[in-house]
């Protein structure tokens, strides 16, 4: 793919890292919660549908099939909180599930979003033949004097504004 190809095509959903500076302050010390609230960053803006997708009771239910249930997914700008979790969690293959999720969504998301494109693009072309067919049908209509035809001719049947005399 050229450069121009590529600045169409958006980059992948995915995480690119944990912030550490909003892990709880008490890890790894006697106090340290078992669960709590892990913040990584996406490696680019989430879209409105995708925020559905990864909040949604599919995700949910795709974590628990996994070995993660509890394990909750919230977007917030660039960053998805993944709450109910841990490090070592994420370290032992939560990491790994969400990535493939990420992904999946991603990938299907795409698919539809390009059916949507080629479906408009579709529709773009189709009224552009038809604006270009009543441009001509208007430019045919002429006001010169002479004999008056009996019956409108047959192109105007499906015209939408023609009349029966």
């Amino acid at each position: 793919m050229n450069a121009a190809t590529d600045a169409h095509q958006p980059e992948v959903l995915g995480l690119g890292h944990v912030l550490a500076g909003s892990l709880p302050g008490s890890l790894l010390s006697p106090g340290a919660p078992n669960r709590y609230t892990v913040e990584a960053v996406f490696t680019r803006k989430v879209e409105h549908d995708e925020v559905a997708a990864i909040e949604s009771d599919a995700t949910r239910r795709y974590l628990e099939e996994h070995g993660f249930a509890g394990v909750e997914l919230h977007v917030s700008d660039r960053r998805l909180e993944i709450r109910n979790t841990n490090l070592q969690d994420l370290s032992t293959g939560l990491s790994t599930v969400i990535a493939n999720r990420l992904a999946e969504v991603d990938a299907t998301l795409s698919g539809h979003r390009a059916v949507a494109a080629a479906e408009a693009r579709n529709l773009a072309d189709r009224e552009q033949t038809r604006a270009a067919a009543v441009a001509a049908l208007a430019e045919a209509v002429a006001f010169v004097p002479g004999p008056v035809e009996a019956e409108p001719a047959q192109v105007w049947a499906n015209e939408g504004g023609a009349s029966s005399r």
